[in-house]
Formats: structure tokens, C-alpha cells, sequence
């Protein structure tokens, strides 16, 4: 399976680097993994119009570099709520139904914009609290080991 992890920003904390170098790692035996990062856009002012340029500038980026006919999934406060075994099952699915190339989204400070939100097969919530997008990095990278390992039976799930 081929996982791609599009995220606005870049990680700055050695800390954060480190976590995601070790989910990096701890995947490499599941699937192929990509990260690739855009750039984050500048608000100029707190307007809802300058809200709205910022996240239409970092969906442009983002709808760039989405890989051509995979599934997508952004990651979306307002999305569905799965437990860890219903990602599990729903990305096993995923490669049963023939979609080995999975595109996994995490937005800036602002959100997705409505075309990328548009763009996804799938918005998936993993919470109705507000993460910083580095930590969520992580987050979303635990959680998909998770999923990896309650599909193959393989303890540290629990």
C-alpha cells in the first residue's frame, strides 16, 4: 500500500522530527510512506477574507501535488468519526477494493480550503478538539501504525 501524507507547514521541534522519523520508521514494514510538505501561506490580517486567500493558497498547493487517481482523505474537524479498529478496517478495505494509492491531507492553523475539502473521497475527524498540524502529524502517524498492526493481529494495540 502506498500512503501519502500531504501537510501545510513545516515541522520545526527536534521533538517533532524525532516522532515522526520513528513512525516513519516503524511503517516502512506496512507501506510506503511519502510526506511532503507545502508551504504555509501568511495572513495578513485576521479578516474572514484574509482567512479564505490563506486556505485557498495552501489548497492549490496541496490539490498539486495530490496523487492522480487515489483515494483521498482529509483530515477535517468536521468529518467522520472512527475508533482505531474502524481505520483499520476501512483502510484494509481500501486495498481489497483495488485503491492501494491513499492520499492522507492535514491542513494549517486555518483548516482546509472548500476545494480540497471537496476534492476528498473522505473527511475523517480524530476529534472535535483543535490540534496544532505538528502534533496532529504525529497523531495521524500512531494511528496508522495503529491500524497496521490491529490488521495483522499483531500486539500493541491494546
Amino acid at each position: 500500500m502506498n500512503i501519502q501524507l500531504l501537510c501545510v507547514g513545516k515541522l520545526n521541534e527536534r521533538y517533532w522530527k524525532e516522532a515522526v522519523a520513528e513512525y516513519q520508521k516503524r511503517l516502512s514494514s506496512y507501506c510506503t510512506l511519502s510526506i511532503e510538505e507545502v508551504k504555509e501561506a501568511r495572513l495578513t490580517d485576521s479578516s474572514s477574507e484574509a482567512q479564505e486567500i490563506v486556505k485557498d493558497t495552501e489548497g492549490k498547493q496541496i490539490i498539486k501535488k495530490l496523487k492522480k487517481g487515489g483515494y483521498v482523505i482529509a483530515l477535517d474537524i468536521q468529518g467522520k468519526h472512527l475508533s482505531s479498529e474502524e481505520f483499520a478496517k476501512r483502510i484494509e478495505d481500501l486495498g481489497l477494493d483495488g485503491k492501494s494509492n491513499i492520499s492522507f491531507i492535514i491542513g494549517g492553523s486555518l483548516g482546509l480550503s472548500k476545494e480540497v475539502l471537496d476534492h476528498a473521497d473522505l473527511r475523517l475527524s480524530f476529534s472535535k478538539m483543535t490540534f496544532p498540524h505538528q502534533m496532529m502529524r504525529v497523531i495521524f502517524l500512531e494511528q496508522l501504525y495503529r491500524s497496521f498492526k490491529i490488521m495483522k493481529n499483531e500486539v500493541y494495540h491494546k
